[in-house]
């Protein structure tokens, strides 16, 4: 496995992030343990969750503390990542979407319990929140981080102007920032380009690709069935897997390049300004089979090129012009 620092931070984690949204709901727990197991021994030592995974919300994160409780220093070979943001089924105005001090101390207690740990390594906020300020946000985090909770900060979801916002806030007080962002970004959605990775690279923040994969567009084992999940996929990015030469000829590519369509899929996000680590969410031991490849494979500029000419931005995932980003390609 390749390693890379996340961000600013001098902390090392996988090219490839261990994405566990699908414990607890599509994938079981002797399943999940299992993943988790296999992606250690392939040196998968970053793992990404959320408080509201799983169903019920909650589920994820429970599931990765009872692997933790099994001893034998599992809980120190990993950079533990989970969010923020998302409401926990519970009643209140606290608990919808959002976050804020009051939210924060009690959902990074609830997370901690779960996950039967000390500290979480990357606290990250879900979705930019543009009611909070600058010093409620920095100051929680901060208190996290003095007593020990959390260690670094992320985000997940933000636009250019939100990374810049609070990062510029974060220096003003002496303290890093954020060390990274997640960012639905993949050969099929390229807004991120836009401004997140410009923002990023200036910042000195880590990419997190999520989604890779378009939803399992990119893998080349989709076919189209009314109701399934890549018709669901399908819908979203305004094309077809079976009738779009767009994939034919990605598919031809990959095969002059010796690989598969879902390795050179996430080799090239890779590849791309400030992207520290991609996320693939795995619903089994099998899907785990290449990332280890993904995170060492090269693509020259002849082959990045070709990438660009078959997924031009402008046949890929279209922007909802009446919602300002993340809104507009993400949620």
């Amino acid at each position: 496995m390749e390693y890379a620092y996340l961000g600013r931070s001098n902390v090392k984690v996988s090219k490839v992030c261990l994405g566990t949204m699908h414990f607890g709901r599509r994938c079981d727990e002797k399943e999940s343990f299992a993943i988790m197991d296999r992606a250690l021994e392939m040196g998968i030592n970053f793992w990404d969750t959320a408080n509201v995974y799983g169903d019920p919300s909650g589920r994820s994160e429970e599931i990765i503390g009872r692997w933790f409780a099994q001893g034998g220093n599992r809980r120190d070979q990993v950079v533990l990542a989970t969010k923020v943001y998302g409401g926990m089924n519970k009643p209140g105005p606290n608990e919808e979407r959002g976050i804020s001090d009051y939210k924060i101390r009690m959902h990074v207690a609830e997370s901690l319990r779960r996950l039967q740990t000390d500290r979480i390594d990357l606290y990250q906020v879900h979705h930019i929140d543009r009611h909070i300020t600058p010093e409620e946000f920095w100051g929680a985090f901060e208190r996290l981080q003095l007593k020990g909770d959390i260690l670094y900060v992320g985000t997940s979801n933000f636009p250019g102007w939100g990374l810049a916002k609070y990062q510029a806030a974060a220096w003003q007080r002496g303290n890093v920032g954020i060390v990274s962002e997640q960012s639905m970004y993949s050969l099929l959605c390229r807004y991120p380009e836009l401004e997140v990775l410009p923002a990023a690279k200036e910042f000195g923040i880590g990419v997190i690709p999520y989604m890779p994969l378009a939803g399992g567009l990119l893998t080349g084992k989709t076919q189209s069935v009314e109701g399934s999940r890549t018709a669901q996929v399908e819908g979203e990015y305004g094309m077809r897997v079976s009738d779009g030469q767009i994939f034919r000829d990605f598919s031809a590519l990959c095969k002059e390049l010796g690989e598969t369509e879902s390795v050179v899929a996430i080799a090239w996000t890779l590849h791309q300004t400030a992207v520290t680590s991609a996320i693939v969410g795995i619903r089994s031991v099998a899907h785990l089979e290449g990332l280890d490849r993904a995170a060492a494979l090269h693509l020259d500029e002849t082959a990045l090129k070709r990438l660009d000419e078959i997924f031009d931005i402008n046949k890929s995932r279209p922007l909802r012009v009446s919602a300002p980003a993340p809104e507009a390609y993400a949620w």
